[in-house]
């Protein structure tokens, strides 16, 4: 199944997309894809088959943003707390990722023809060396694209994130290359995975589980939350227009609580400050090389 997708919407769906393009539309919506392996047990198939069917959802739905005009799309791939999971399925799962990210790699030139840049975020030190390797080629192919994003939460939880994060501020304070006053949550925001990103205006949980499961929560303290009973490989067209729906509703609350945020958050612009953020991009990005290379250690 090809990541980039033709549009399969029908008129009335067009429609609807256009009525709500007249109003405001999130740039930037965050989904738990919550769900495949219900769906696999309600239509006796493997668990594995729920989960490529999630998948089929997931390049679907990122057309029907497209549509929508929704530039940024984030997904929760593979918790970390996954990997407790059977060893059957954990396998399972990171050979569906290796098959995805390769397809995405033969597809490159229609990556580079629509503009999509990919960001995997996560420890992705705790993945296999292969599956590090292709998201690091796919990573590093696409990575000047600014048409589209989409990130994918692989190897993810937001405590491990945060925790990563602290730790590159504690190294700094050590290195001199920060000063111990420097540090703030403007700066730890900057040390995050989701530093190029903004936060989502927008999260959508399926399945019916009202819980974030750390997925980004330093990321959505003013994010709009919607949640839907249905299973993610059963999302429609219809699920996600109430989801923007509901946003649009949401909306003028939510700007007022975001411009209060905004009013405290002020990009760094201490030399000091901006050396040490640039720096830690430049060996994240050397990292990604090796592993782009096999080079990496797991």
């Amino acid at each position: 199944m090809s990541w980039i997708r033709e549009n399969t919407l029908n008129w009335l769906q067009l429609l609807a997309v256009k009525i709500l393009k007249s109003g405001c539309v999130p740039k930037h919506v965050a989904f738990i894809m919550d769900g495949n392996r219900r769906y696999a047990n309600r239509n006796g198939v493997k668990k594995i088959d729920g989960h490529s069917k999630g998948f089929d959802k997931l390049t679907e739905t990122l057309q029907w943003c497209l549509e929508l005009g929704i530039p940024e799309v984030t997904v929760y791939a593979f918790s970390i707390e996954n990997f407790k999971r059977s060893e059957e399925e954990v396998n399972c799962l990171m050979d569906l990722a290796r098959q995805k990210f390769q397809n995405l790699l033969d597809e490159r030139e229609k990556l580079m023809e629509h503009g999509v840049c990919i960001r995997v975020i996560g420890n992705l030190s705790i993945t296999p060396k292969d599956v590090q390797k292709l998201m690091a080629e796919a990573m590093l192919l696409t990575k000047d694209n600014n048409r589209a994003f989409l990130n994918v939460a692989f190897s993810y939880t937001s405590r491990d994130e945060i925790t990563h994060a602290v730790k590159d501020v504690v190294k700094g304070v050590e290195r001199a290359d920060i000063l111990a006053e420097d540090i703030s949550e403007n700066l730890i925001s900057e040390c995050l995975y989701t530093n190029h990103s903004p936060e989502p205006d927008l999260l959508i949980r399926t399945s019916g589980e009202i819980r974030f499961s750390d997925f980004l929560l330093w990321q959505t303290t003013s994010s709009c939350i919607y949640f839907t009973k249905v299973l993610w490989p059963e999302f429609s067209v219809w699920d996600l227009l109430a989801a923007v729906f509901y946003y649009q509703r949401c909306h003028l609350d939510m700007e007022a609580v975001k411009q209060t945020s905004q009013s405290l958050y002020v990009r760094n612009n201490n030399n000091r400050l901006v050396s040490f953020v640039n720096e830690l991009q430049k060996d994240r990005e050397s990292m990604l090389k090796k592993m782009s290379l096999g080079l990496a250690h797991s």
